[in-house]
């Protein structure tokens, strides 16, 4: 063979397994960025923006899981994502007090929902009422999840000063 012919046949087996690794990290990974304005129908359904649809685990691309946030929002997660947290919360004791109280208020503030063939998904009124969502929420990508606001509650959670930004960046980021 050719010197040349090697290199090609070198290129294209890389090539393949850079193919393979794309695909594979595409099916596991969820990476969700930027804010989006939505609106809510009357029956409580939000249309998902294309962005954080495209960017759903292809192994999770219609299974969602809501959960009631420690602040008044809503955590939406893909399928995929809520499993490793699922199997953290499931691990824990049933034996120890802190742990079972832990347990059954994590699995409490959960629903399960499914995309329509509209790309929307029906949002519990319970979870609705948590995060005071009427009309209009605010999707903010957060990596693995998005979390969903009341347009006016989410304006009060934002750091206004510079200064205090530049702080916790250097504080949680800086090595």
């Amino acid at each position: 063979m050719s010197q040349s012919g090697g290199k090609w046949l070198e290129m294209s087996i890389f090539s393949l397994h850079l193919s393979r690794w794309f695909i594979f990290f595409k099916a596991q990974m969820a990476f969700f960025t930027s804010e989006y304005e939505c609106k809510l129908d009357t029956k409580g359904r939000l249309v998902l923006p294309a962005k954080i649809k495209t960017n759903l685990p292809e192994v999770s691309t219609t299974e969602l899981v809501i959960r009631k946030g420690f602040e008044p929002n809503l955590i939406v997660y893909p399928m995929l994502e809520y499993k490793k947290i699922h199997a953290k919360i499931a691990a824990l004791s049933e034996f120890n007090a802190e742990q079972r109280k832990l347990k059954r208020n994590f699995f409490r503030s959960i629903a399960q929902v499914e995309l329509d063939s509209a790309g929307r998904i029906l949002i519990p009124k319970t979870m609705l009422a948590h995060a005071q969502i009427d009309k209009e929420a605010i999707l903010i990508g957060m990596g693995n999840y998005v979390e969903m606001w009341n347009p006016g509650v989410f304006a009060e959670h934002q750091i206004e000063d510079p200064d205090e930004y530049s702080e916790l960046a250097q504080k949680f980021l800086d090595e």
